[in-house]
């Protein structure tokens, strides 16, 4: 396509619908996407397969070098109106970023062994206003700093092996923490208190990733269960994690209870990820996206408790999922069914659930890729795409890119 759209190739001789079936004839062939199942569906999909194929094209790239070494956690906030991102590397360093500044403004190195994972807490700013990073590390300890201040503010100890996976709760203000530890147990934190609630056991082997759900689509089918608060306001939401035991599994948040066990991968599971209703995805939700060390990607149904689907093409470990939160302007559709998945091969690659597992596009990186965020940084003048994403991810060389 060189750098324009298909649209655009189609002679003006044309009329617009004719151009438009002729834009998806091309999809068709390629990507065997079954389309008109909804009225003005047709036009929607090539307005987003547009939209995708000029994100690709027109990706402008900025990077942050750093001192650290390999990197193994990224994460993005705003405060105070400015764009912050945080990492966490195998150097023990915590670090700070100020996007807008394109400069490091913070580093903490407290922690005595590697950082594994690190989340801006928003509980901290709205509730205290104060611009806070929590961290964990194999030191076994998960830390919050204050970054303004430059301070560290709570330090929870309890788990007895390096700390892995960290996650903040989709209710209650993000009042609560989830931590995955190489102790093989899942624990559940009040912030507020810095109190340990709950030990969730199960697994058999190294606990890497932890993840909250939204709030299940099947809870208020329950009249007995909507009726009921819970201790910590978690009834209808579950967590889901997983191991070096090869299984990924969901637990019940108010009482610990393991849900379903969930079996396919024949390696460490690095990446679980609940998808949403808006993003487009097949079951929303009551879906689990894994990435693991054999190489796969797959989609799991947790109402039903089975694998979807499997995606592979990758060539070595892969330690990052996502939901491609792809929105088109001027329309209610989001990105039908994207994900993508970032590995050591140092390849992140798009996959399109809806067309026969397809492999929409391979991007490579300046090394192995471990952890990938989306964002959505502020605009600085005008776009020349209907697109505003920003894909940011953390390498082995320890540097951090952002596309977008």
């Amino acid at each position: 396509m060189g750098n324009q759209s298909s649209k655009k190739m189609i002679p003006k001789l044309f009329s617009e619908e004719e151009r438009i079936q002729i834009v998806i004839s091309y999809w068709i062939r390629m990507f065997n996407i079954k389309l008109g199942w909804i009225n003005d569906f047709d036009k929607l999909v090539v307005n987003y397969l547009l939209c995708l194929t000029s994100f690709f094209q027109y990706l402008n790239h900025t990077q942050f070098s750093t001192d650290t070494t390999i990197l193994l956690g990224i994460d993005y906030a705003i405060f105070d109106d400015i764009q912050f991102i945080c990492s966490g590397s195998q150097d023990t360093k915590v670090s700070v970023w100020n996007i807008d500044k394109n400069r490091q403004i913070q580093v903490f190195e407290k922690h005595s062994g590697c950082v594994n994972c690190v989340k801006f807490s928003s509980y901290h700013y709205h509730n205290n206003h104060r611009s806070v990073i929590c961290s964990s590390s194999q030191d076994k300890t998960i830390r919050f700093w204050d970054f303004k201040d430059n301070q560290e503010l709570q330090l929870f100890n309890g788990h007895i092996g390096g700390v892995s996976g960290i996650e903040f709760s989709s209710f209650n203000g993000c009042r609560y923490l989830c931590s995955g530890s190489f102790d093989t147990t899942i624990r559940l934190w009040d912030v507020e208190t810095s109190k340990s609630l709950h030990v969730f056991n199960g697994h058999t082997n190294a606990v890497w990733c932890v993840d909250f759900s939204p709030l299940q689509s099947n809870y208020y089918n329950d009249d007995n269960k909507s009726n009921k608060i819970g201790l910590i306001g978690g009834n209808g939401y579950n967590i889901c994690s997983g191991s070096g035991d090869k299984t990924i599994r969901t637990w019940d948040i108010e009482t610990a209870k393991q849900l379903t066990v969930f079996k396919g991968h024949s390696d460490f599971i690095g990446r679980v990820k609940y998808g949403s209703n808006g993003l487009g995805i097949i079951g929303g939700v009551n879906t689990i996206l894994s990435g693991s060390g054999d190489k796969s990607v797959r989609l799991w149904d947790t109402r039903s408790g089975q694998q979807i689907q499997v995606f592979k093409g990758h060539i070595s470990q892969i330690w990052s999922v996502e939901y491609l939160p792809f929105a088109i302007k001027n329309s209610e559709v989001a990105g039908p069914g994207v994900i993508c998945s970032g590995s050591m091969d140092n390849t992140i690659r798009f996959w399109d659930i809806r067309s026969n597992k397809n492999e929409l596009y391979i991007r490579k990186g300046d090394s192995g890729i471990l952890c990938l965020k989306y964002i959505q940084l502020k605009k600085k003048g005008d776009d020349k795409l209907d697109c505003d994403i920003n894909l940011c991810y953390g390498s082995y060389r320890g540097s951090i890119h952002i596309w977008g």
